[in-house]
């Protein structure tokens, strides 16, 4: 592997900003069993380091602007792009997806470290009205705190910077631990966020036990936020792991993605669309279409169209120039693609094209179109996540809605239709997080990306990604109108001071006022005119301000609510 920047091929973890641990585990080329480096089995005590590493660099971290996180994001952005070539390879050669589709995994990597270093400065409060009249209400966002983080190897790139960029933009401290598969593009990671500025400790990629780490990211009190992307089963031991210490989650599970073909469907577009969904990285994606239906009337034109252009398809060495289809990622992935074809076909499947190990030995698999697929066989209710296009039957709406949504899963959706009525029935009806109409690609990162029922939890990507990793806090501020205190009076002076006042020296005293004697009110005397004399200034006497009430509880009264009290 010849990399422009030889810098970016790292082979220890990071942790506080040093690069530790000794290679021990290999990671090899799925497509030729080549070695490519040796990467340290950490297990909990790494893991530990990392936590606290990052439980160290939170409050800094958060107590930037968003602007300043903004730029450090944003040089992080600019040397992945700069990077891209060297990146693209590494992920070829330890993934196996061919070159084009690393490249453009790595645009979508950056994408969302470009989208949230921009978001971090729209992390916007709010304010109430209150229903007192000395009070006012705000609401604060504030970061959740350190975000561990479990992704993986089949987007080794995009899964970690889809739940990182928010993080960080949030003001949080991150831990990643990649795929055992795929840590060397992690680490390439690693290594471009640390020459775009991050603080030690803020960002941290620890490699190793999955298990050990995991129970550490679930356990460790500093840990906040544990995300994941990966099986329902795993998931599902993670949140019951982070219950203990009432930690929030971010899951994104697995998928059994319906793909349906109405018979008013663009044939020619739904079959370029199936092509990208199914077989995009050898059809080992989360939300790639697993289930083809399609309805009685085109069922035969479209499983022609789609055969033939998988012929097509070819299969290699990813770093090879006009490959599309690589090896699968190992041994077991090529043996659940080859169990699964066997279930149907006893069941009474029929291939149209491929169906069997590739020629070219390994884990290459030929590119595969089954047809006559039915509810009963096991690719039906499991993921196969390898590049096998099942089509089944169909014959209306109903039917194919009640189909497409027998399944625990509910990730992504897929359908063709031109019949604009029937686009909103459908996109309606499909119980999924995400419904693609008339395309085969949907990820971006201005979209919320995610699945219901046992696909996962909360969102990522868009704007409601970032709100994964913040925490609202309500501040009452209360005595808003109270009086403000009035000045002290000043001093008078005594009696003796002002009956002997100082005279200056040199100079004749100055006999002191004498005041007019007061006219005699004696009977038979007329009352003479009482001098004039300024009243004094009155006094401002504010308001007394009221103070609040305390409110009733629901629970305490009964509606309608009785009047209020009047006050003395």
């Amino acid at each position: 592997m010849r990399l422009n920047n030889p810098g970016l091929l790292r082979s220890q973890t990071l942790i506080n900003g040093a690069w530790c641990g000794e290679g021990v585990s290999e990671i090899h080329n799925p497509a030729t069993g080549a070695l490519l480096a040796k990467v340290p089995h950490g297990g909990a005590e790494q893991a530990k380091a990392a936590v606290e590493a990052a439980r160290g660099a939170q409050k800094a971290w958060a107590a930037l602007s968003a602007k300043q996180r903004g730029a450090i994001l944003r040089r992080w952005f600019d040397l992945i792009l700069a990077a891209r070539e060297d990146l693209a390879l590494i992920m070829t050669s330890e993934q196996g997806k061919p070159l084009a589709e690393a490249r453009g995994e790595i645009d979508y990597a950056a994408s969302f470290i470009e989208f949230y270093a921009e978001e971090a400065k729209r992390i916007y409060g709010e304010t109430i009205p209150s229903p007192w009249p000395d009070a006012r209400i705000m609401v604060l966002r504030q970061p959740i705190g350190v975000m561990a983080a479990i992704t993986p190897w089949n987007f080794p790139a995009a899964m970690i910077t889809r739940k990182c960029a928010p993080a960080l933009a949030a003001g949080c401290a991150c831990i990643i631990k990649p795929a055992p598969e795929t840590p060397l593009t992690a680490l390439a990671l690693g290594e471009l966020a640390q020459r775009a500025g991050f603080p030690p400790g803020v960002l941290n990629f620890v490699t190793g036990d999955a298990a050990a780490i995991g129970q550490v990211f679930c356990a460790h009190e500093a840990v906040r936020f544990v995300g994941f992307t990966g099986s329902t089963e795993v998931g599902k031991l993670l949140m019951r792991q982070a219950a203990s210490g009432v930690k929030k989650v971010g899951l994104e599970l697995g998928g059994n993605a319906p793909f349906i073909v109405f018979d008013d469907a663009d044939l020619d577009a739904a079959v370029a669309g199936a092509m990208l969904s199914k077989y995009r990285n050898m059809g080992q994606t989360c939300v790639c279409a697993n289930r083809l239906y399609v309805q009685d009337a085109v069922y035969d034109a479209f499983a022609e169209k789609l055969a033939a252009a998988v012929r097509q398809l070819k299969v290699g060495d990813g770093t090879q120039e006009g490959v599309a289809q690589g090896p699968l990622i190992n041994a077991r992935a090529l043996q659940k693609v080859e169990a699964h074809i066997a279930d149907a076909l006893s069941k009474g499947a029929r291939v149209l094209t491929g169906g069997a190990r590739h020629e070219l030995g390994g884990t290459f698999f030929q590119p595969t179109v089954l047809a006559d697929v039915t509810a009963d066989m096991v690719m039906a209710r499991e993921e196969t996540f390898g590049p096998v296009a099942p089509l089944f039957r169909f014959h209306d709406e109903a039917d194919v809605i009640a189909q497409a949504n027998a399944t625990q899963y509910g990730l992504a959706s897929y359908f063709y239709a031109r019949d604009l009525g029937r686009v909103f029935r459908v996109a309606e009806a499909l119980e999924y997080g995400m419904v693609c109409v008339n395309s085969g690609v949907l990820s971006t990162e201005v979209a919320p990306f995610g699945g219901v029922k046992q696909s996962g939890l909360g969102r990522e990507g868009s704007r409601h990604g970032i709100e994964e990793f913040l925490e609202l806090k309500y501040v009452l501020l209360g005595g808003l109108n109270a009086p403000v205190a009035a000045a002290p009076p000043r001093p008078e002076p005594d009696a003796a001071a002002r009956a002997a006042p100082v005279e200056p020296a040199g100079e004749a005293p100055v006999a002191p006022p004498q005041a007019e004697p007061r006219p005699s009110s004696a009977p038979g005397s007329e009352a003479a005119e009482p001098t004039p004399t300024e009243p004094p200034p009155a006094r401002v006497r504010l308001p007394k301000a009221k103070p609040m009430p305390r409110l009733p509880r629901v629970t305490d009264v009964e509606w309608p609510l009785p009047p209020a009290p009047e006050e003395d």
